[in-house]
């Protein structure tokens, strides 16, 4: 008789070490365990950590996957779930101003916390890259532009960049890059720095 025990004492111990790039793994290998056994696991499934365990390693095929496996019954009974995949829905429509709004949009419990805040983390430096890109490719660019490349409100990214030392035209709603000396006025193509960010952070595989 199989047994109907879901043990997920490797995912406590790989959250409590804080292992959190090992967490995709170990879900997928324990899904596959207790499915062979026959044990019942859906309602009982961390899918939450499931999902951000994914976001952890920028694989957001899967996590999209899994949302579109878990049942309606389950989404409607875990506010915290859905939250998590807002964070989702927006790292795979590159909305990295809506990404940083749902990271704080939800009073997390202490265990997704954790790794809300590591994968904030994750975009911090990912933000902190993609100001030097832009610091070194623009003499001016437009609010807007900075705002969309640094996830953030046009407000926020104003004064993202006054506070690095930029100055601002409010009635043009453009913005003038603090150069570091002996760097030559030049503007790279906007393709060409949309390329960078994504080469700085693959969020789609």
């Amino acid at each position: 008789m199989a047994s109907s025990s879901l043990d997920l004492t490797p995912l406590k111990d790989a959250v409590s070490s804080r292992s959190y790039d090992k967490i995709a793994d170990i879900c997928d290998e324990l899904r596959l365990q207790v499915a062979s056994q026959g044990i019942s696991y859906v309602d009982e499934w961390p899918y939450a950590i499931h999902l951000l365990g994914y976001m952890l390693v920028q694989d957001m095929n899967s996590a999209r996957f899994l949302w579109k496996c878990i049942p309606n019954s389950i989404k409607e009974g875990q506010p915290e779930l859905v939250a998590v995949w807002a964070i989702g829905q927006r790292l795979w429509t590159r909305d990295y101003a809506g990404v940083y709004e749902a990271f704080h949009g939800f009073d997390w419990s202490p265990d997704i916390q954790a790794l809300v805040s590591t994968l904030t983390g994750m975009f911090q430096r990912y933000r902190n890259r993609i100001f030097q890109l832009l610091l070194n490719a623009y003499s001016t660019i437009s609010v807007a532009d900075t705002a969309r490349f640094l996830g953030l409100s046009e407000d926020d990214a104003t004064k993202y960049a006054l506070k690095h030392g930029w100055t601002t035209d409010p009635t043009l709603q453009m913005l003038t890059v603090k150069k570091m000396p002996v760097v030559s006025e030049q503007k790279l193509d906007p393709g060409k720095l949309q390329s960078l960010t994504e080469y700085v952070f693959h969020l789609e595989h």
